[in-house]
């Protein structure tokens, strides 16, 4: 099978970076492109010593003709409102896309605009057929619909941990689907790289801080894919942390059980019943709980159960690397069904520790 061509837009962001290096080796998939507003016209060693690329290419400005001539396959890896002015064009012209933003991960425009209010008003879209087609990316769960797929939005990092965590569950019918809470901490790097003051050295070390406590974006997008699985609405509580680190997030789940005498073997099993196809996803023992550094640079998350039978609570902690399986080694994932090829092809799945 020839090496399909992908321009990564959005290179020098963490998203692009991630992406970049990902693909660094890939056996079947090669950059052909580098797009990005800002640093159009420059060299990549210019921008990005750190990671040389063959040919030390330009960055280019993104145009949709450019791109299209250049690549089979594009990760979009933009700010939030501004892949939706390429990706009409792009499919127009036979490019497959991977949305590493939330442009698409709402089936319906009405819901993006309206948790996007602020974009939506920056960027005016009607293109609301293509939120409908496009395939919300958590590969575990879609991977059929990913290999057909010519739009596919990748989930964002904490509805990746949450979801992979409450799937399983909600789909069988074993939790309430009221009353569902979801604790997530995260690491600054989830910010982007742009400057911000919240993430500056002296304010974010040494302290734990929650943020978007009530309305968070990633709320809806969390509780639309929990009401598929469940097949009725579903509301939830989420609230994130920062923590001062890097890089790494850790989501713990809390559901109440319909059936008080299940137990934490129990709900190991039904995990790694579901997960058992999933070359990505591990699930511990029980009494064995992730930690960020076990995944940390890998496409790798590691879930645990357990079950507080005082209460009848279900407890299941999930933990990702929120840049790669929460970002760009998922977008890699997508690309690698569409280009058909192994989800898993090319990407880390094992720390370097500690």
């Amino acid at each position: 099978m020839a090496s399909k061509r992908v321009a990564v837009i959005g290179a020098t962001g963490y998203g692009g970076l991630q992406t970049l290096r990902l693909l660094q080796g890939h056996p079947g998939l090669s950059v052909s492109y580098l797009g990005g507003e800002r640093s159009s016209g420059k060299r990549w060693s210019e921008l990005v010593p750190f990671l040389p690329l063959p040919g030390d290419p330009v960055v280019q400005s993104p145009e949709v003709d450019a791109i299209a001539s250049a690549a089979d396959m594009a990760v979009l890896s933009l700010p939030n409102g501004l892949a939706s002015g390429l990706v009409p064009g792009l499919l127009e012209r036979g490019v497959k896309v991977v949305d590493l933003s939330a442009d698409y991960r709402y089936s319906s425009l009405e819901q993006w605009q309206e948790v996007y209010a602020t974009e939506a008003r920056q960027c005016p879209r009607s293109d609301a057929e293509l939120c409908q087609e496009a395939v919300y990316g958590l590969v575990e769960w879609e991977q059929e619909r990913i290999r057909e797929a010519r739009l596919v939005a990748a989930p964002g990092c904490f509805p990746t941990a949450s979801l992979l965590a409450l799937t399983p569950f909600l789909k069988q019918g074993l939790i309430e689907t009221g009353g569902i809470v979801v604790d997530a901490k995260t690491g600054t790097s989830g910010g982007g790289r742009a400057a911000k003051e919240h993430l500056l050295l002296a304010e974010a070390s040494e302290g734990v801080a929650p943020y978007g406590v009530v309305g968070h974006r990633h709320t809806s997008e969390i509780e639309q894919l929990c009401s598929r699985a469940a097949g009725q609405a579903v509301q939830l509580q989420f609230t994130p942390h920062l923590i001062p680190m890097v890089r790494g997030l850790l989501a713990t789940v809390y559901g109440r059980l319909r059936d008080p005498g299940l137990t934490a073997e129990d709900c190991t099993t039904l995990l790694q019943a579901a997960y058992r196809h999933a070359p990505c996803v591990d699930v511990l023992p029980v009494g064995t709980y992730p930690s960020t550094k076990w995944v940390r640079q890998t496409n790798r998350a590691l879930l645990s159960v357990q079950v507080d039978q005082r209460t009848g609570q279900l407890i299941v902690m999930s933990a990702i690397d929120n840049m790669i399986k929460g970002q760009a080694g998922q977008g890699v994932q997508c690309l690698n069904l569409m280009a058909g090829l192994p989800a898993d092809t090319g990407l880390p799945l094992l720390p370097f520790y500690p």
